[in-house]
């Protein structure tokens, strides 16, 4: 394996097509899009392969829930001895409105749960990461977690296709070791 690409989320039906599921969603359709299933129980998730950017990948969905994303990206990564440079990480972030992206090719959690455990297990801050805007709590007393656990209207699930649809061809670029480019044609 040459690469991996791990998607964020929570897995269970109640958490289908939630905010905090916005790494799930982009995941399937980049396993859509190139005739994979994700569906292999491996490394605590699911797992299925294609071939990204000319590159042999193995697309995750932690099935640990998101707090301890880390446990199923660090058994993959030490299993196919990949390292953080080569792990794009797909998450939610609530500080970019939806249908935007963020592509970064490493940083800190940036106080995201799902990252600070990859990060944590595995001793690195080196993954590049694609952050899909779901917007921010509609107050500022407004739970956080009854947020992230909501569902997007509309309007933001529109918003969020064309997100998800610039968030694949952005993992074609990164696999493709061009993380420059997809910055300067997709981060917004």
């Amino acid at each position: 394996m040459d690469f991996i690409v791990v998607g964020l989320g929570n897995p269970g039906r109640e958490y289908e097509n939630t905010r905090h599921n916005a790494g799930f969603m982009a995941l399937d359709l980049l396993a859509e899009k190139h005739h994979a299933e994700i569906k292999r129980i491996k490394f605590k998730g699911l797992t299925g392969e294609c071939n990204l950017g000319g590159k042999k990948a193995l697309l995750l969905k932690p099935g640990t829930y998101m707090n301890l994303s880390g446990q199923s990206v660090q058994e993959a990564m030490a299993f196919y001895k990949v390292p953080p440079e080569r792990v794009l990480v797909l998450f939610d972030d609530i500080n970019l409105a939806p249908g935007k992206l963020r592509i970064r090719r490493k940083g800190s959690d940036g106080g995201h749960n799902g990252m600070k455990n990859i990060i944590y297990l595995s001793g690195s801050d080196q993954f590049p990461r694609i952050k899909l805007g779901v917007g921010q709590k509609p107050r500022p007393d407004f739970n956080l977690a009854d947020w992230v656990l909501s569902k997007f209207t509309d309007g933001e699930r529109k918003e969020l296709d064309t997100a998800l649809e610039n968030a694949c061809a952005a993992c074609e670029l990164i696999a493709k070791g061009d993380v420059d480019r997809a910055m300067n044609l997709y981060n917004s």
